[in-house]
């Protein structure tokens, strides 16, 4: 189904790749970049339908890191953009670091203005986070519209496992609603693991003609960061109603043996469309580190 078009940007640890399309003459990419092993928000700017063609890059964090004992003051990830009434949200993954298990994760929301060009907080405090609902941590979300309801397709971590003497996250994705793109209700399980799955991450929703598509990277419960028989693959799945979900095998995408940057792993796809082509950007090797490429396939 995937055409690989290859790796577009590697100047440096490039995480979870994030694409803003409703620009008139690019596409915004907006990703994470790790300083001091710490995640900060960036930006590069391609030719529309021509991702290859890099035209600008931010020269700076677009957002900054929390201040001491707030909810994103050890990383800020871009996960999610939309557009509403003129302005753009972009969700993030706001990182802390704890005692008991190596870090815990949840969104913040920072809101721009004048069309991506600057970009300010929302809050101080995480829009969607632990809660008796949610008693784990949340992590990458893709939103979608659907009458007057936003959906949210979320990572759940709810358990921790000592595997190999390594604390390892259980994941999956679920998904909440919300109202106006900032309070949400968690409502249920959308992407089970599979049988020895151990994280499900990334999602990235896209409506074609009348059916629903996720797209997801899952990997194995351990030895997922060097064996890649264990590692990331992205997978996908369909619904009709956005609440029921069918793994579509036919619409992932596998790693590539013969490549030096994605034939360890593939992960956190972003899908979007244009001109009746999917394009679905994506990270390779070492959870981003050797940057970002796309793949294309028909719609």
């Amino acid at each position: 189904m995937w055409e690989r078009k290859g790796n577009i940007f590697d100047k440096h640890h490039a995480q979870v790749p994030v694409v803003d399309i409703h620009n008139d003459s690019y596409w915004r990419i907006y990703y994470s970049k790790r300083i001091d092993n710490k995640s900060h928000p960036f930006y590069i700017d391609v030719e529309v339908g021509n991702p290859s063609n890099i035209l600008n890059e931010s020269k700076s964090p677009i957002l900054e890191l929390g201040e001491l004992g707030k909810f994103d003051v050890a990383g800020v990830m871009p996960t999610e953009i939309i557009t509403i009434k003129n302005k753009k949200y972009l969700y993030y993954i706001g990182w802390t670091n704890r005692l008991d298990v190596p870090y815990h994760n949840t969104l913040g929301l920072a809101i721009s203005n004048d069309n991506g060009n600057t970009w300010n907080k929302f809050s101080d405090g995480p829009i969607f986070g632990t809660s008796y609902r949610e008693p784990g941590y949340v992590g990458t979300i893709s939103v979608i519209k659907k009458n007057k309801l936003f959906y949210g397709y979320y990572l759940s971590c709810r358990e921790w496992k000592i595997i190999d003497a390594k604390t390892e996250p259980i994941y999956d994705i679920k998904y909440a609603t919300s109202t106006n793109g900032i309070d949400w209700l968690p409502a249920g399980t959308a992407v089970k693991l599979g049988n020895g799955e151990g994280g499900i991450s990334k999602a990235s929703l896209l409506k074609i003609k009348n059916v629903y598509y996720m797209w997801f990277s899952v990997r194995m419960e351990n030895d997922y960061r060097n064996n890649p028989q264990n590692s990331y693959r992205i997978r996908c799945a369909i619904s009709y109603n956005l609440e029921n979900w069918e793994r579509f095998d036919a619409g992932g995408l596998d790693i590539d043996t013969y490549s030096k940057w994605e034939n360890e792993m593939v992960e956190y796809p972003h899908v979007i469309t244009y001109r009746k082509k999917l394009f679905m950007f994506y990270n390779g090797n070492g959870f981003g580190k050797t940057g970002i490429g796309y793949a294309t396939a028909k719609t």
